[in-house]
C-alpha cells in the first residue's frame, strides 16, 4: 500500500511542473497587441513576426463600427493595471490621446531611421509608418464626364444635394478627419460645414466600409472614405473611381499608422521587439503589396503601381498631436450633438 502511494505522489510531482510550464508562457515569449487595424491586414504581419522571432502574439482587434474608439477607452480603463504591451493604431490621433492620458511610454527605436518626423511624436510616444488617405469614392455612373465632385467641400455643394455620404464622425478615421477640418478651416467654418451637410442631405452611415458599399451600389453617388476601402471597391470591379480631393486648396488628409508602447505593459521587452518589426521597411512593403494598399512613408520603399506615392499627393497641413485634444473636445460636444441629429 505504501509503495502504491509513493508511486502516485512521484507521478503527480513529475506531471505538475510540465503542466505549469505550458499554462504560463514567460515574458520573453509573448506579446499582447491591441489594434484598430482590420484583422485581415494585421494578422499576416503578426504571423510573420511569430515566424521570425518565436514570440507568440495575442492580437486584440476593435470592431468596425467603433474602430479605434473602443480599444482607446479600454486602454484608458486599464491604465492602472495595463493588459496590453502595444497599441497598433490605424491613425495617430488615438495614439496622441493615449500620450495625453498618460497611458503610453516613450520609445525611440533605431528602426525609425528613414521615417519622416512629420508623422511621429517628437518625444517618442508614438511613431508613424505606412499611411492611408482620406479620399472621395465616386460612382462613375452617377455623373457625366467631368462633373464628378473633386473636393470634400462638395458635400455641401447644392449641385450634389442628396448625393453624398460619410461615416459617423464619432469613430475611426472620420473622427480624425472632422478634427482636421476644424483645425484647417477654423471652428466657425467647420461647424457651418457640418450643419450645411445636414441641409444638403448628406447621409451619415455606420462606417467607412458602409460608405464603400453605398457608393458601389449606387445608393450614394459619392462619399468620403479611406483608400483601403476605396481600393476594395476597385478590386471588386465596382463602377467607381478614387479622387484625391482638394489639390490646390486644403489638400488630402494623410492617415499614417501609429505604433505605441503601453506604459507598464506586462511584456515590455517583446513589446519593443514588435514595434521594431512594425517600423521596418519590410512591413511598409508588405502593407503596400497587401489589399490594404497602404502608402509607404519611408523613402525608397517600392510599392505596386496602383498605390499612390506620398510625393504625388498634396497633403493637408495638420498637427497630428494637436488633433488629439481637439477631437476629445469635439467628441464630447459638437460632433456628438451633430451625429445625434442625423439618426
Amino acid at each position: 500500500m505504501k509503495t502504491r502511494i509513493l508511486i502516485l505522489l512521484f507521478a503527480v510531482y513529475m506531471i505538475q511542473p510540465q503542466n505549469s510550464t505550458l499554462a504560463a508562457p514567460t515574458k520573453d515569449t509573448q506579446v499582447i497587441v491591441y489594434t484598430s487595424v482590420d484583422d485581415v491586414f494585421a494578422r499576416p504581419v503578426v504571423s510573420k513576426f511569430q515566424e521570425k522571432t518565436g514570440i507568440q502574439v495575442k492580437l486584440v482587434p476593435d470592431t468596425e463600427e467603433t474602430k479605434s474608439t473602443g480599444l482607446l477607452n479600454r486602454l484608458m480603463t486599464e491604465k492602472i493595471r495595463p493588459q496590453a504591451d502595444v497599441f497598433w493604431s490605424g491613425d495617430p490621433v488615438r495614439a496622441a490621446i493615449l500620450k495625453q492620458k498618460g497611458v503610453s511610454a516613450p520609445y525611440h527605436p533605431s528602426a525609425t531611421k528613414g521615417l519622416p518626423q512629420l508623422y511621429s511624436d517628437p518625444e517618442g510616444y508614438w511613431t508613424g509608418f505606412s499611411a492611408r488617405a482620406r479620399v472621395l469614392l465616386v460612382n462613375k455612373t452617377a455623373f457625366p464626364k467631368g462633373e464628378a465632385p473633386t473636393s470634400v467641400m462638395d458635400l455641401v455643394n447644392q449641385k450634389y444635394k442628396g448625393k453624398g455620404c460619410i461615416a459617423n464622425p464619432l469613430f475611426g478615421t472620420t473622427s480624425m478627419h472632422a478634427a482636421a477640418l476644424f483645425q484647417v478651416l477654423g471652428a466657425e467654418k467647420a461647424r457651418q460645414f457640418f450643419n450645411s451637410m445636414t441641409e444638403n442631405g448628406v447621409k451619415m452611415v455606420s462606417s467607412n466600409g458602409e460608405v464603400r458599399r453605398r457608393v458601389s451600389g449606387g445608393d450614394c453617388a459619392f462619399g468620403v472614405t479611406d483608400t483601403d476601402d476605396a481600393q476594395q471597391a476597385i478590386r471588386e470591379k465596382k463602377p467607381v473611381e478614387i479622387i484625391y480631393p482638394d489639390r490646390g486648396s486644403m489638400g488630402t488628409l494623410i492617415v499614417p499608422n501609429a505604433a505605441v508602447l503601453i506604459k507598464n505593459g506586462p511584456n515590455p521587452k517583446t513589446g519593443k521587439a514588435f514595434i521594431d518589426y512594425l517600423l521596418s521597411a519590410e512591413i511598409e512593403t508588405m502593407l503596400a503589396e497587401s489589399e490594404a494598399a497602404q502608402m509607404p512613408v519611408r523613402a525608397g520603399v517600392k510599392a505596386p503601381i496602383h498605390v499612390r506615392s506620398l510625393d504625388s499627393i498634396q497633403p493637408m497641413q495638420v498637427n497630428y498631436g494637436k488633433l488629439a485634444q481637439e477631437l476629445d473636445e469635439l467628441s464630447r460636444g459638437f460632433l456628438k450633438e451633430w451625429a445625434s441629429w442625423q439618426k
